[in-house]
């Protein structure tokens, strides 16, 4: 490696680590951190990147990883669910706010009809990323103002792979109408017939054989081999690596192995794509502002308003009221990452040129930078006192937590008896366990298991256990049991944890570590023998009961003191 690529490296890991620390704290979040970094280290400002150019090339790899996440995270039974405002508001809204942002960018500022066709859509979409942090920062997932936010959101996710064809359709040059149509609906069939022969008769077997036979590296290769293997057949037969990595996504999407997979291209996603971020910011040349710095802003208010006064509207005629409707309005106004990815895509195809590119980066990366006040006036609004005719008729909840209120790590003896007594009750669970033939045969008896291991945190975050009422370790390894519990803890402090323990010193550590309760495995086999014992020499003995709950008390006792010393 040349020294100059290794000098950009450590500028743009430099950047990173000073900027989006800086923009949290400020309030602004993670994805305007790293383009203000990109702004600051870029040729607008103080040029210390030399090969800009060979970046973007590696940056755009985030982009296929975050559509391989989209794809993954868009299980059919989640959208079935939401149906309702996913298909409903979420697509009245990017139709009628694309419609007419590309007629205002046709008509009133003359823009290409193909550059415009694009460019209405695609300021119709807002920032996933963003809105999820602020609902995740304002605890506000578990309400309608959250939940709608996010069903639109949804919808707007799946556009973006409509849209990456829209730019290889508009970019082709001598097509008729008609034969674009067709080329999509061929498109459309083959991505159809790829996801159903490779996810039923070729990904499943090849992922369970990895996972049997190969080490976690091997597995996580396979992972990367899966996102980027299918981006670039999508690339080769004429679409998007994005949207092939889309498809890859969806393949593994109700896989038992989509939580192990998701922890393994979790770290790869995060860097790549904030190192995309940040070549969008380097791209921004800021002379565009600072000529016609009148025109940006009022682009970047009227984008804001005409998005909230068209969103107004449809929160109403979907039921939402008052402080609701005019939160969710206002939440979504601005203008995203999404945006970010089609326009680059765009560019590169020719099909916007430098100048149009340049002043619709501006509009974008603003329009992000103001989302914070916006987002807390519409926190604000979303909170104020419901009047007694605007009541909220529909129950809401958070739209990605499990449909289970518990999760068992480890499905082991313990973990499968523990699962079979919550079944018999009624109580739903997920569980996750690392060994295949566990998962196979829990699999045909249609328990909701999946591959992964435990104790590696994205995974468990990936199955959703922060959103859990209650996550039970049976995992037969004491010192994993104390990694797992220790990882929740402080990621998920309020998070209620169960753990299977062996000795009294193990129980005793388990309980420091975090656990709201610890089960001595020994000591209840031993209380059942004793038990047994007594009612054999001493039957009809009432004290026999008695002496075994007075032994099981003061034992748990000595472990019930044990007090959560993990820092917070």
């Amino acid at each position: 490696m040349e020294l100059e690529y290794l000098t950009d490296i450590l500028i743009l890991l430099a950047a990173a680590v000073i900027a989006v620390p800086l923009a949290r704290m400020s309030g602004l979040g993670t994805v305007p951190g790293f383009l203000l970094a990109g702004v600051i280290i870029g040729p607008s400002v103080l040029g210390l990147i030399e090969h800009s150019s060979d970046i973007a090339h590696v940056a755009e790899l985030g982009v296929v990883f975050l559509l391989f996440v989209i794809g993954i995270e868009l299980k059919p039974s989640r959208l079935w669910a939401m149906r309702r405002m996913v298909f409903g508001m979420g697509a009245l809204q990017v139709v009628i706010t694309g419609a007419a942002i590309t007629g205002l960018a046709y008509y009133v500022f003359g823009v290409d009809i193909r550059a415009a066709i694009l460019i209405g859509p695609a300021m119709a979409l807002s920032s996933t990323a963003f809105v999820l942090q602020l609902l995740q920062e304002q605890k506000m997932f578990g309400s309608r103002y959250g939940s709608s936010s996010v069903a639109i959101l949804l919808f707007q996710d799946l556009a973006v792979v409509p849209l990456l064809a829209l730019v290889t359709l508009l970019s082709a040059t001598g097509m008729s109408e008609e034969k674009n149509l067709g080329v999509a609906l061929l498109e459309a069939l083959a991505i159809l017939a790829l996801i159903i022969v490779g996810g039923r008769y070729l990904l499943q077997p090849i992922l369970q054989r990895v996972a049997r036979y190969g080490s976690a590296e091997v597995f996580t290769a396979s992972a990367m081999l899966l996102v980027l293997g299918v981006a670039a057949l999508m690339a080769t037969i004429g679409l998007s690596m994005a949207m092939g990595a889309f498809v890859a996504g969806l393949l593994v999407a109700d896989s038992e192995f989509r939580h192990q997979i998701m922890a393994e291209i979790q770290p790869f996603r995060g860097l790549l794509l904030g190192l995309f971020f940040m070549s969008m910011g380097m791209a921004l040349e800021l002379s565009t502002l600072w000529e016609h710095p009148l025109l940006s802003v009022s682009l970047v208010l009227g984008l804001l308003l005409l998005k909230t006064a068209l969103l107004w509207p449809l929160t109403l005629l979907f039921g939402h009221r008052g402080g609701v409707a005019k939160g969710i309005s206002l939440l979504l106004a601005q203008s995203g990452e999404f945006a970010l990815v089609l326009f680059a895509v765009a560019f590169q195809s020719e099909l916007i040129g430098q100048d149009l590119f340049q002043q619709l980066l501006v509009i974008v990366i603003l329009s992000m930078l103001a989302t914070p006040p916006i987002a807390a006036l519409a926190y604000r609004l979303a909170n104020a006192p419901i009047l007694p005719d605007e009541d909220e008729d529909e129950a809401s909840g958070h739209p990605l937590i499990q449909d289970a209120t518990v999760v068992i790590l480890g499905f082991g003896r313990v973990g499968r008896r523990v699962g079979a007594l919550l079944e018999c009750r009624g109580i739903e669970y997920v569980a996750v366990d690392s060994d295949t033939n566990i998962l196979k045969q829990a699999r045909a008896a249609g328990r909701s298991v999946f591959y992964g291991d435990a104790s590696q945190l994205d995974v468990l975050v990936s199955l959703g256990v922060g959103d859990a009422g209650l996550v039970i370790v049976t995992v037969d390894d004491f010192d994993a049991t104390e990694h797992i519990i220790t990882s929740l803890h402080r990621r998920f402090p309020q998070l209620d944890i169960l753990a299977r323990g062996h000795n009294l010193e193990h129980c005793k550590q388990l309980k420091r570590d975090g656990a709201w309760l610890v089960v001595s495995e020994n000591l209840e086999a031993s209380l059942a023998l004793a038990g047994a014992a007594l009612n054999r020499l001493l039957p009809d003995d009432i004290e026999n009961e008695a002496a075994i709950e007075r032994f099981r008390d003061t034992y748990y006792a000595e472990i019930k003191a044990e007090s959560r010393s993990f820092p917070e």
